[in-house]
């Protein structure tokens, strides 16, 4: 039985993948430090689906206290390692950008001295399409310019990939680093758009809708992007030397067994569209407060997916009217409305 330790398993998309490889008969050790950045009771409540399974074990801590973390990390002695705990947010990133430092650099930096000191077979990090920051060529490859970041907590996530790729260098781990694309889905975080305005329609209340809708979104569902990080912990790169698949645009370092993947829908959703689908969800419709583009946004995201489908045969493919259909009724349920 193969054994992953997943940071952030409290976490929207930590918990998803936490459920899927239990289900494929892995056992995990998660590690999530309930941070309050959003409703712990929501936290507490993924950790508990997950305890239902006997093959998972949870542990509370933060990842700046390397000493707890590299407690757990020696008991559970993984194969692999998945850290997607994060300070997480564009807008935050405004308010208290230290947190994005302490949390995603300090943090991750955690995470790699243990899948150095266990010799893990792979270690795999979150990223964003964040970083792709000002750039304007869509959609978003991996092998376009990301130095560009427009907010701190983009420029610590393209450190991360940077961290990573170095420290598969020096120590010949494989790291692959995955940039998401706006994810959504049941069991969501409360600060995401979908949750709010899901919220706001079925209160009444109304939402705010940046850059008066105009904005474009490649909304990916979660378990379409858990599915490709599955499948993915079975694609590591191989190192400087070894036999290299031959695929264009691939993104496997010469110096190092590294590499960069998008995983995101392939299709970019007007904001707007993306409220109507709510409101068909629903059965009632939005009280709009349309407003000015914040900083740190971007006018549109777009993700070119071919690598992740040349490696792995698989590509992100809900459609959003699908997609937010289940998140509504997961909140009508959770909420019980």
């Amino acid at each position: 039985m193969r054994h992953a330790l997943i940071t952030g398993t409290a976490g929207f998309i930590g918990f998803h993948l936490a459920r899927r490889l239990l289900a494929e008969g892995w056992r995990v050790t998660g590690y999530d430090g309930m941070t309050d950045y959003y409703d712990v009771a929501l936290k507490r409540r993924r950790h508990q689906v997950l305890l239902q399974s006997e093959g998972f074990a949870a542990h509370e801590g933060m990842l700046e206290d390397s000493a707890r973390f590299d407690a757990v990390a020696d008991a559970a002695a993984p194969d692999v390692i998945v850290h997607l705990a994060a300070q997480a947010g564009v807008r935050y990133s405004l308010e208290n950008p230290r947190a994005y430092l302490e949390a995603n650099v300090m943090g991750t930096f955690t995470v790699m001295e243990a899948a150095r000191r266990h010799g893990v077979a792979h270690l795999l990090m979150a990223s964003t399409s964040s970083v792709y920051g000002a750039n304007t060529e869509l959609p978003y490859a991996e092998t376009h310019k990301a130095d560009r970041p427009l907010t701190i907590y983009a420029a610590t996530k393209k450190a991360n990939e940077a961290m990573g790729h170095a420290w598969a260098h020096l120590h010949r781990i494989p790291v692959t680093m995955f940039r998401f694309f706006t994810v959504y889905g049941p069991w969501g975080r409360p600060d995401m758009a979908l949750f709010k305005f899901t919220r706001g329609i079925l209160e009444g209340t109304p939402i705010d809708i940046y850059n008066h809708g105009d904005m474009w979104r490649d909304f990916t569902y979660v378990d379409d992007l858990v599915r490709g990080i599955a499948l993915l912990i079975d694609t590591p790169p191989p190192p400087p030397g070894a036999p290299r698949p031959d695929i264009a645009g691939d993104t496997l370092s010469d110096a190092a067994p590294w590499r960069v993947v998008n995983i995101g829908n392939s299709e970019s959703v007007r904001l707007l569209d993306f409220v109507e689908a709510i409101e068909a969800a629903t059965g009632r419709r939005a009280i709009r407060n349309l407003m000015d583009m914040q900083p740190g946004d971007v006018p549109a995201t777009w993700a070119d997916s071919t690598l992740l489908r040349a490696l792995t045969g698989y590509g992100p493919e809900t459609k959003v009217a699908e997609g937010v259909a289940q998140f509504v009724g997961w909140y009508r349920d959770y909420y019980q409305i």
